[in-house]
C-alpha cells in the first residue's frame, strides 16, 4: 500500500486531519510535512517541505512512495490581504506543483480544500448554492476559485481523481488560529477559557457559516473514502454545519461563563465577512456521500471549553 502525504500537517486542519489519518491507516502509512523544521506528530515520518519548491516536493513523493496527497498548506484570508503576492504564490504555485507532481507520479488521489471565500457579493447570502455566481473579493478567495478550476481542468484533461470541499469557518482547540476571517470564534473561546475579556474584530451580528474541526475532518475522510462513481460534483463540494454571529456565540459562552466580557471593534476583516454568505446549501454533499454534521453549536462550545481549560493558560496577547 502506497503512503499518504499531508502537506501543511502542522496547521489548523492538518494537525487534526493527520491524527485521524493515522488512526485510520496506521503511523507507517502517513508522512507529515510542513515548512517548519519540526512536526507536531512525533510518531510519524516528517519532511520539512516548502510546497512552492516543485523539485523538493517530487523528491518527497518518490522517497516515501506516496500514493495520495492531502494538500493543506495555504495563506488564509486576513493574512492574504496583508501580503497579497506572497499569498497568491503560496496558494497557486503550491497547488499547481501538487497537481503536476501527482500527474507525473500517477498518484491515486489528491485532496485540496476550497473555502466559502470563493463566493462573493453576487452569491446569495442565504443558502449559497453549489453552482452559482462566484466573484470573490480577496486574494485568498480568488486563489480558491482559481484552484477549483485548476483541479477540475486536471481531472478532466488527465483523468485524475481530485477531491475538494468548500470549508466554512473552522473551529479547533488543537492549533492556534492561522489568520482567517472566522478566527474570532476561536479567539473568543480561547479567551473565555483563560478567564480573559475579548475584543472581536467582527461586528456583533456578522453571521457566517462555521463548523467544528472534528466534523470537518470526518467530512474530508468520508469524501476521500467515497466511491468515485458516487461523486457528481466535478469540483469542490459545499459543506455546512451551522451559522452564527459573534452575539450568538457569546450568548452561549456566557451560559457557561457569565462574567465573560466582549467588546466589538471591527477592522478590515469586516468587509471580507460582509462579502461572504451567511449560510450554505450543502445538499449535494448530503445526497452524494451522505454527509451530516455530528456536533450542534452548543456541543461544540462545550467540547472546546472542556479541552481549552486543560491547556496551558493563554496570554492576553494570544487572546486578543
Amino acid at each position: 500500500m502506497k503512503k499518504i502525504l499531508v502537506i501543511g500537517a502542522n496547521g489548523q486542519i492538518g494537525t487534526e486531519l493527520t491524527t485521524a489519518l493515522v488512526k485510520l491507516h496506521g503511523a507507517k502509512q502517513v508522512v507529515a510535512s510542513d515548512i517548519q523544521t519540526l512536526g507536531r506528530h512525533q510518531e510519524l515520518a516528517y519532511e520539512k517541505l516548502d510546497v512552492t519548491d516543485a523539485k523538493r516536493l517530487a523528491e518527497v513523493v518518490q522517497q516515501h512512495d506516496i500514493g495520495e496527497i492531502y494538500h493543506l498548506a495555504a495563506a488564509l484570508s486576513a493574512k492574504g490581504e496583508e501580503h497579497p503576492e506572497w499569498a497568491w504564490n503560496l496558494n497557486m504555485t503550491g497547488l499547481l506543483n501538487v497537481l503536476e507532481v501527482a500527474r507525473q507520479a500517477k498518484l491515486s488521489k489528491v485532496f485540496w480544500p476550497s473555502s466559502i471565500a470563493a463566493f462573493g457579493p453576487s452569491t446569495p447570502r442565504d443558502n449559497a448554492p453549489q453552482i452559482g455566481a462566484m466573484d470573490p473579493k480577496t486574494v485568498y478567495g480568488i486563489s480558491k476559485l482559481a484552484g477549483e478550476h485548476w483541479c477540475a481542468w486536471y481531472a478532466e484533461k488527465y483523468g485524475m481523481d481530485i477531491r475538494s470541499l468548500r470549508y466554512p469557518g473552522l473551529i479547533s482547540y488543537s492549533a492556534e488560529p492561522g489568520g482567517g476571517t472566522t478566527d474570532y470564534a476561536i479567539q473568543a473561546l480561547f479567551a473565555a477559557a483563560a478567564g480573559h475579556d475579548y475584543t472581536s474584530f467582527l461586528d456583533v451580528d456578522s453571521t457566517l457559516p462555521m463548523m467544528y474541526m472534528p466534523d470537518a475532518v470526518r467530512a474530508t475522510i468520508e469524501l476521500m473514502s467515497a466511491p468515485k462513481e458516487q461523486l457528481k460534483v466535478t469540483g469542490s463540494y459545499n459543506l455546512a454545519a451551522w451559522s452564527f454571529s459573534p452575539r450568538e456565540l457569546v450568548d452561549i459562552i456566557r451560559q457557561r461563563y457569565p462574567s465573560f466580557k466582549v467588546a466589538y471593534k471591527p477592522d478590515f476583516r469586516q468587509a471580507i465577512a460582509d462579502a461572504w454568505p451567511r449560510s450554505i446549501d450543502d445538499s449535494k454533499a448530503r445526497q452524494d456521500w451522505q454527509w451530516l454534521p455530528a456536533y450542534s453549536l452548543a456541543d461544540m462550545v462545550d467540547d472546546m471549553l472542556l479541552h481549552l481549560v486543560k491547556r496551558k493558560p493563554v496570554t492576553q496577547e494570544q487572546a486578543a
